[in-house]
């Protein structure tokens, strides 16, 4: 069928799941009912795991140039920001562009890979009828249907999609609001960021191109389970002099929105041929930045599984583990969200007590820092893979530096699997093993600037950057037969390829 994957919904994520279904060859068209790009960016920030999912792809340079890089991030809006200095990556520091800037980069990219977006193009109904999925449009020229392998929905929190599907969007409803406005200052305060936390309530303040700011506010009337109105700058301005003693001669507002706390993640991100992604999957309070990131982090899980899919390279069960593998980080980040939410949220001295000890203990604590800004960014995000027991398996491959020239982005362009031969073992027969993925051998031992990756011998490469098999095994035989059988299992993950490992390290 021509129209082999139809993408409903055309913001960040639906366009880089176009982007990578394209890439694969894949026919894929992306329906989008808003006719131009929405001009209101409530994303803002771009994190270091979703810097590198685009660079795995050469994707990344335009959003480099055009953002602003702020080397911190938030938690709760402590007073003491998380250190990303650390962070054992090549985009050590939160990127800010906004969000309709990325879906214009995104789309660009999605258009000339030659997919076929449709805007202003409403999807009406989604039916799976167990061979095709039937997708009814309505677009400017009229009613029409398209026919597809598979549907996905990366349309919103509100999602037609789900809804076809019959899917359960489980969670709670919102107990708490926030506040945003994208505003002209007349007296703006210096540095890329300002925050303050007070018992009469919190603001964060960013800049923005064009000479606009982002402020955004969250005080003790906001703890409510009722909708209070649409939001206006004398609003807005009272709420930020209450906290901050000044509303920086904010004026000319392009954008005033409110947000809340609603938490909740689809029970499953696939149903037969439909599946889910982004905000379809998963609703959460705005803190951190995270919600575009954890959506384009779910398209490139995806993508190359159902493009595997569509193309005949793979058994159903890889489609299966999509779910699998991104449902308990929706899970993760509803769960930290709303930690976040509750810290900010105790106005009163005993909140105040709470918010000085957590910022302390990241202060003296290294190790909490890290792990909260790895946590923040997504490159503590790792996947169960059953049968791997390396302990590589399952987590992000670093952009290892391979050769003088080579480093491990360069060769994942493609969107193939890669087997590295780190040089370790001679007679280990890496073409046989790989093919027909893409192979790498190093012209010397490589890695072991980094004691997890000192030992390795051999590892796989999964397209979306996370390491499906590693072995530190030093036998040439068993470094090809585990490399050949885990070559077989990344397709196929079914439990009789888990007892072929020759040697499971």
């Amino acid at each position: 069928m021509e129209e082999s994957v139809v993408i409903v919904g055309g913001g960040p994520t639906g366009m880089w799941l176009a982007c990578e279904l394209r890439l694969a060859g894949v026919p894929t068209v992306v329906l989008e009912r808003d006719p131009e790009i929405d001009p209101y960016s409530r994303a803002l920030t771009v994190h270091a795991r979703t810097l590198e999912t685009f660079a795995l792809r050469g994707a990344h340079h335009e959003l480099l140039a055009e953002g602003g890089r702020i080397p911190s991030g938030h938690f709760a809006v402590l007073d003491d920001r998380l250190d990303f200095a650390d962070l054992d990556t090549d985009f050590p520091y939160t990127l800010t562009i906004p969000q309709a800037r990325t879906t214009e980069l995104l789309q660009r990219r999605a258009v000339s890979l030659g997919a076929d977006v449709r805007r202003g193009h409403r999807v009406t109904d989604c039916a799976d009828t167990g061979s095709t999925v039937t997708v009814s449009v309505e677009g400017p020229d009229g009613v029409y249907v398209l026919d597809a392998a598979y549907a996905v929905g990366c349309d919103g929190t509100r999602s037609t999609v789900r809804q076809c599907a019959g899917i359960e969007f489980d969670g709670t409803r919102f107990t708490a609001l926030g506040a945003l406005g994208d505003v002209v200052l007349g007296d703006p305060p210096p540095g890329p960021v300002t925050s303050e936390w007070t018992v009469r309530g919190t603001f964060m303040l960013v800049p923005l191109s064009g000479g606009r700011h982002r402020i955004v506010v969250h005080s003790p009337e906001d703890l409510r389970d009722d909708w209070p109105g649409e939001l206006t700058l004398e609003e807005l301005r009272e709420r930020v002099w209450r906290i901050a003693g000044t509303d920086y001669g904010m004026h000319s507002p392009s954008w005033l929105s409110r947000y809340s706390n609603t938490s909740r993640v689809a029970r499953h991100y696939r149903k037969g041929r439909v599946l889910l992604a982004g905000d379809a999957a998963h609703q959460h309070m705005p803190m951190g930045g995270v919600g575009l990131n954890v959506g384009v982090q779910d398209a490139m899980n995806l993508g190359w599984k159902l493009a595997a899919a569509v193309l005949g390279q793979a058994t159903d069960a890889l489609l299966d583990t999509y779910h699998h593998e991104r449902h308990p980080v929706g899970e993760d980040t509803i769960e930290h969200t709303q930690a976040q939410t509750a810290i900010m949220s105790v106005f009163s001295p005993q909140g105040a007590a709470l918010r000085s000890l957590l910022g302390k203990l990241i202060v003296e604590r290294p190790q909490l820092n890290d792990a909260l800004a790895q946590r923040l960014s997504g490159l503590a995000v790792t996947y169960a893979l059953p049968g791997q027991r390396h302990p590589l398996a399952g987590r992000r491959a670093p952009n290892l530096r391979l050769s003088d020239t080579k480093e491990l982005f360069d060769l994942l362009g493609d969107g193939r699997p890669l087997l590295i031969d780190f040089g370790r073992v001679d007679g280990f027969a890496s073409d046989r093993a790989a093919s027909p993925f893409g192979r790498y051998r190093c012209p010397r031992p490589a890695g072991r600037s980094r004691t997890d990756w000192a030992d390795v011998s051999a590892a796989l490469i999964r397209p979306d950057g996370y390491v499906a098999w590693a072995s530190d095994d030093t036998d040439a035989a068993g470094v090809t037969a585990g490399a050949a059988n885990a070559v077989a299992a990344l397709h196929d993950p079914q439990p009789a390829h888990l007892h072929l490992e020759g040697n499971p390290a």
